[in-house]
């Protein structure tokens, strides 16, 4: 689970950067969530939001897609629908 905290955020960009799905973008100077749905809750965002507006619940997200691409082999993006 993704949580962003508007208020915290100082518009460094930092999250949209490291987001390997395109969970954040940047509007008005803000980061926004414009598709949580594709979050893996791999903690990139988080890690490198050193205003602490970015929070992240890890679960199973990041596992499901470790194992369908890394083990499986599979297309994990298109499983999870995230972008490819």
């Amino acid at each position: 689970m993704i949580e962003l905290r508007p208020a915290a955020c100082n518009g460094c960009g930092a999250c949209v950067k490291v987001c390997p799905h395109g969970v954040l973008a940047m509007e008005e100077r803000k980061a926004r969530l414009v598709a949580e749905e594709r979050c893996i809750e791999c903690g990139a965002c988080q890690l490198n939001c050193h205003e602490g507006a970015v929070q992240v619940t890890k679960g199973a997200g990041c596992i499901v897609y470790i194992v369908l691409k890394d083990i499986l082999g599979l297309d994990a993006d298109a499983i999870l629908g995230a972008p490819v």
